[in-house]
């Protein structure tokens, strides 16, 4: 299910999908020695031997909306050694993605988490065995359970993989639950759902419903049960690091706007 959010990420080519594919090519050497955080007019950013960072695509100056994410942005340059890996800066990754998503891609990442959301992991219960639909059952139905109250909705899940759909008045409550989210928020959720599969799970870690460590458990469930059954992947395992380094890239993103 991951693989539906292959769309939306596509807009973000010039910002962090562009990351992605530097490891293919060679690094670029340091160029910089000094780095600095701080405010500027209408928030705060980088700077590069006292020079402001853009972005790498559009070369959009970069100004965030909160110290904390400047902050973490200036620790990842930092960092850098002789050789500059984007791999290793999630916070710049997403803070560019964003600017250079531009704000005309809002509206098209809250429909994109609401999609999701429509046929969302924790709606589609598995048939078996029976430690898994129990595991399911007791993780999911809580989180569901919270989140119908949350918002005064009700969900409707199936067995199996054949497309059931949601009420409508239930997507349209929790559409309006991100109505008034701006591009760097939208930006982490859209980043939360695809790593997670759950647009649900997305919404009730934004409205503080669910801890970061429980949404994470919850959206690898059926992994962790294939685990149990049949120990660790050397590979997976490392995949699924990097995975979470980026899901707490984007929880810090909203617990930093929150502040």
């Amino acid at each position: 299910m991951r693989d539906q959010l292959e769309d939306a990420h596509q807009h973000r080519d010039d910002g962090y999908g562009r990351a992605q594919h530097l490891n293919k090519v060679e690094l670029p050497k340091r160029f910089y020695k000094d780095v600095a955080a701080g405010p500027v007019d209408g928030g705060f950013t980088v700077t590069l031997d006292g020079r402001q960072v853009r972005t790498p695509g559009k070369k959009i100056p970069i100004v965030a909306p909160a110290a904390a994410i400047a902050t973490t942005m200036a620790e990842e340059w930092a960092r850098q050694g002789e050789f500059i890996d984007p791999a290793t800066m999630p916070m710049v990754r997403l803070v560019n993605s964003a600017i250079e998503s531009g704000e005309e891609m809002v509206p098209a990442f809250r429909e994109e988490v609401i999609k999701f959301a429509g046929s969302d992991l924790m709606l589609y219960r598995a048939e078996g065995p029976r430690e898994l639909v129990s595991e399911q059952e007791v993780i999911w139905d809580n989180a569901l359970t919270t989140l119908a109250r949350h918002f005064g909705v009700s969900f409707q899940p199936t067995i199996g993989i054949i497309h059931q759909s949601q009420p409508k008045a239930t997507l349209d409550r929790l559409a309006e639950a991100l109505a008034t989210e701006n591009l760097l928020t939208a930006t982490a959720l859209i980043s939360i759902t695809g790593l997670t599969g759950s647009g649900l799970l997305s919404i009730g870690l934004l409205h503080k419903l669910f801890s970061p460590d429980l949404v994470w458990k919850s959206a690898h469930v059926d992994e962790d049960y294939q685990i149990s059954q049949w120990g660790q992947d050397e590979e997976a395992a490392e995949r699924r690091a990097k995975r979470r380094v980026e899901f707490d890239t984007a929880v810090a993103v909203l617990e930093a706007l929150r502040a």
